[in-house]
């Protein structure tokens, strides 16, 4: 896998750079992360709870005790080796070179280690991966830690990774079409104009010619001498670290590191890691591209600039105000947004971290279509960001910025126990390879309490002075081929910068309202039944207004309560004329604002709180779903009983949603992508005008007043609303606010069901084949579906069905005919309106490649069909399910989604205490019935997108 070669310019959040001293083992200690003398120092800690040691090879491990999931630990081994560092004639073997440690090491032979790990639970892709960038390469590998031999034996792969893959020829041939295969699926117009942009924004340096995924003409004609030479070169103890993270005895994992690493060798004569950089060059850059497959028009501007370090806890500080600077700045582009007539499409600003030891201040627009509105666009921006330098921001808009931040640092600091191994061993990762410090969540939050009352409006503002420079200026501009005569040259935006810096700009007002958020409390129900489900853990309410409440109170995290609800109807109650006001319904209506706040006021309002609410209308079902930290959960039932009861109309808003639809679409039939899916679901939906895809016709049937009406008849009644909270709350406590609010909503007892709409894909043997796009690249779905009955042991086998494919198609279509980068297999089912079950089979290939992949792809089927599956990938589906229930049971977003659809299909709550031990009923003779029974390939709806003849 390749990560994108950019950090995300959005603005950072509270991460330090610090290179670290390394030493045999750091263990500090006693408590150093929460104390005033901790913090009086100026250097930045190391967090207590990590050990970190240096072998003497120089081998550098991390490693933590954090039982967040339960049972189970992250393993990376990170390595300062990627694409920067390759040959002219290794032009994509940094990759290459990732993908060959999955097939095949010194103890794990070929499909070995894959096997065994599928074996054991580990999913391939979703588990088991990895990723390589400009400057390194990650492996991960997340494994149970209850079985000792199999954790032991994942250190064990960790150490063939680090120096003992077999680049075996005949892997090494197969993996060639594996890669050309990942190259071709990045092909496009993105990929065309990034080649002429991407130099000049790199300043031609050593990065603009080493992407990870490499030269086809080296991935097709390299030797196996050459990818060795990489590995052995940069593959050694000095350039990598192991970190873990999870439920594990710390003093056992040290030994074991010591034990499996310490033979590490470093080549004789190594060559120094050289660190690449991107000059600047005190000079501004222009470059505009266009490709006739581009739906949008966009300027980018980047200010780049020498990347903060940070070692201190002052620099600490800066990133802090530089987190403040980025929020308030956003917060003003989301207002320019919610205009009547917006500038533009999409805006915005920011400070960031770039590549290579540089930090950029970046602006983007994304023009709407039509003559004139590029600049309107670009000068909307511009003008934000002058009038920052000018004026720069209010205090309020500062204390509600510090606010803000407090919120999400205490949010943080509350879930120190419970915090996910995942987010440490991130953590240490970037420590290693970039230096990040990372003195824990407590010395954090104790710095931020210190620092950011302290912060004030000058240094912000400064930030703006600093940073939005008139050197080291690139200004990039992409459009679709139609617009290139219209496009302007680098003069023309010379001018219109200048022309907004003339202009009379003037102070931003910020717009806030004093007023509470519920004026008056509704007059409260009463719960009229209470009943539990002592095996989940689960208590019913039924409020004396009709409304049902599903409460499960969770230890899964100290600061979080998720709920969602629903109620039977949604937009299949209404005609298709009204179809397009109802299906938009709740977006217009949510973004305009609640009761007396309007869109802009709102979320002002409710600073600091960690609440969200956000209403929908599906096409069977209303309702919401909600998330609030357990001392705002008031507030999130607050904003429940008005998204009910007082929704707001705001025209402006509703325009603006109109406007930028309608600039989204002007351009979508130029994508092949967007083209293929529209076809899609116009086939499977028989042209039924509510699945074909969006068009400007359709935005002009949406009517403000009619959409603002169906909202409202859709929340009128709350009798036949089903309620779902699952999180860190005591269910006593609750009942008196589900009382006051759930409870106050208004009942009228009305009965309602959701319409079938009889809209089914249709039977028999059907081919699409879409003639789009310039790219030699083909896409494939292949689609089995019919009626069936529901029930929860023939969901079962339709779901091992599917995996099993997955193992197969992977194994046939990558691993053998070395065709396809990641085809996938995938089932889905629907107890409502009608049974219904849907098999989908896709990957993209090659154009000459189709037929045969497609041939390949049915063989497979048939083979299950035949023969039955192969008891060694229905193991490998039972383990995967297996490991992955225990994780969920502990999740709260599992439980919400889990009980809310048990409820919506009035199936049986207590399936999922049975799933496991329902599993065993599996077998290859079970899922070869299931295959003859579901895979006839009498219903077998084929789609092929292809290049345009030419």
């Amino acid at each position: 896998m390749i990560t994108p070669y950019l950090r995300n310019l959005i603005p950072i959040s509270v991460s330090a750079w610090l290179l670290i001293g390394s030493c045999t083992s750091v263990r500090p200690t006693g408590n150093t992360t929460n104390t005033a003398a901790a913090i009086s120092n100026d250097t930045i800690p190391l967090d207590s709870a990590v050990i970190m040691g240096k072998l003497p090879n120089g081998f550098t491990y991390y490693i933590r005790r954090n039982t967040e999931p339960k049972d189970r630990a992250q393993l990376y081994l990170a390595i300062k080796a990627g694409s920067v560092l390759e040959n002219d004639d290794q032009r994509g073997l940094a990759h290459f070179t990732e993908h060959m440690s999955f097939n095949g090491t010194k103890n794990y032979p070929k499909n070995a280690l894959v096997n065994y790990l599928q074996k054991s639970g580990i999913r391939f892709g979703a588990d088991l991966n990895a990723y390589t960038s400009f400057d390194e390469t990650v492996y991960q590998l997340p494994v149970p830690t209850d079985d000792s031999v199999l954790f032991r034996n994942s250190i064990q792969i960790m150490r063939d990774w680090a120096q003992d893959a077999s680049f075996d020829p005949a892997e090494i041939e197969k993996e060639r079409g594996v890669i050309l295969e990942e190259k071709r699926l990045g092909k496009g117009a993105a990929e065309r104009m990034q080649n002429k942009w991407l130099p000049l924004l790199f300043n031609n340096s050593r990065y603009a010619d080493r992407l990870p995924i490499g030269t086809e003409e080296v991935l097709k004609t390299f030797k196996r001498e050459t990818i060795l030479d990489f590995y052995k070169t940069w593959y050694r103890p000095d350039l990598e670290a192991l970190i873990v993270v999870g439920d594990i005895d710390v003093a056992k994992v040290e030994q074991m590191i010591k034990d499996k690493f310490s033979d590490l060798t470093t080549p004789p004569n190594a060559k120094p890691r050289k660190e690449y950089n991107i000059p600047l060059h005190n000079k501004n850059q222009f470059i505009a591209v266009t490709d006739p497959e581009f739906p949008y028009t966009v300027a980018q501007v980047y200010v780049k600039h020498p990347e903060m370090h940070l070692k201190t806890k002052t620099d600490y500080r800066n990133s802090i105000v530089r987190s403040l600077y980025n929020q308030m700045l956003g917060a003003r582009f989301a207002e320019l947004m919610k205009q009547a007539n917006p500038p533009f499409l999409q805006g915005g600003s920011s400070i960031g971290g770039f590549l290579a030891n540089l930090d950029v201040a970046s602006s983007v627009v994304v023009s709407k279509p039509g003559q004139g509105e590029l600049e309107k666009g670009f000068k909307a921006v511009f003008t934000e960001t002058e009038r920052v330098k000018k004026f720069g921001f209010t205090q309020t808009e500062l204390d509600r910025a510090k606010q803000s931040y407090l919120t999400s640092m205490e949010a943080a600091f509350r879930e120190k126990d419970k915090t996910n191994s995942q987010s440490y061993v991130q953590e240490y990762v970037r420590l290693f390879l970039e230096g990040e410090a990372s003195p824990g969540i407590a010395y954090e939050y104790a710095i931020a309490q210190a620092s950011v009352p302290g912060i004030g409006l000058n240094e912000v503002n400064e930030l703006a002075k600093k940073y939005l420079t008139e050197t080291n200026r690139d200004v990039i501009i992409m459009a679709p081929e139609k617009e290139a005569a219209a496009l302007p040259d680098e003069a023309k935006v010379n001018s219109w910068m200048q022309e907004v810096q003339k202009s009379e700009i003037v102070a931003y007002i910020d717009q806030v309202s004093n007023k509470p958020l519920l004026a008056n409390k509704p007059t409260p129900g009463k719960i009229s039944t209470e009943k539990k489900i002592a095996e989940l853990g689960v208590t019913e309410l039924t409020l004396s207004n009709g409304v049902k409440v599903v409460l499960k109170p969770t230890d899964f995290k100290n600061d979080e309560i998720q709920f969602a609800a629903f109620s039977p109807g949604g937009t299949s109650l209404y005609p298709d004329k009204d179809f397009q006001s109802a299906a938009n319904a709740s977006a217009i209506i949510s973004r305009s604002g609640i009761g007396e706040f309007n869109s802009i006021q709102l979320p002002k309002m409710l600073t600091g709180k960690r609440v969200s609410v956000n209403p929908y209308i599906a096409e069977r079902t209303e309702g919401l779903n909600g998330f609030a930290a357990p001392k705002d959960l008031e507030t999130a039932l607050q904003l429940t009983y008005m998204y009910f009861t007082q929704p707001r109309k705001d025209a402006e808003i509703f325009q603006a949603f109109v406007s930028q639809q309608k600039g989204a679409l002007a351009n979508r039939n130029n994508d092949p992508g967007s083209v293929f899916s529209d076809t899609i679901s116009a086939v499977l939906g028989r042209y039924n005008p509510r699945r074909t895809g969006p068009s400007a016709a359709k935005l002009a049937q949406i009517n403000l007043d009619r959409a603002f009406d169906i909202y409202r008849e859709r929340f009128a009644d709350a009798s036949d609303f089903t309620f779902t909270f699952v999180g860190n709350f005591n269910v006593e406590e609750m009942k008196p606010l589900l009382e006051q609010y759930l409870g106050g909503l208004p009942s009228t007892q009305r009965k309602e069901v959701a319409k079938d709409l009889g809209i089914y894909p249709p039977a028999g043997k059907i081919s699409k084949t879409v003639w789009k796009g310039q790219e030699d690249k083909a896409n494939v779905r292949l689609i089995m579906n019919g009626d069936y009955v529901y029930n929860e042991e023939t969901n079962n086998q339709l779901d091992a069905l599917a995996e099993v494919l997955q193992i197969k198609l992977t194994e046939r279509l990558r691993e053998e005919e070395s065709g396809v980068y990641s085809p996938g297999a995938f089932v889905s089912y629907n107890k409502f309106p009608r049974n219904r079950f849907a098999f989908t089979f896709v990957f993209g290939c090659a154009p000459a490649n189709v037929d045969k992949l497609i041939t390949a792809t049915i063989d497979e089927i048939n083979k299950v069909k035949q023969k039955g599956p192969e008891k060694d990938d229905i193991e490998k589906f039972v383990a995967e399910e297996r490991r992955s229930t225990e994780v969920q049971l502990k999740d709260n977003g599992f439980w919400l989604a889990y009980l809310s659809g048990q409820y919506q299909n009035k199936d049986d709550v207590k399936q999922v205490l049975t799933y496991l031990d329902n599993l065993k009923k599996i077998s290859p003779e079970s899922l070869k019935v299931t295959a003859n029974k579901y895979l006839s390939g009498n219903n077998l709806i084929k789609f092929v997108l292809l290049p345009e003849k030419k």
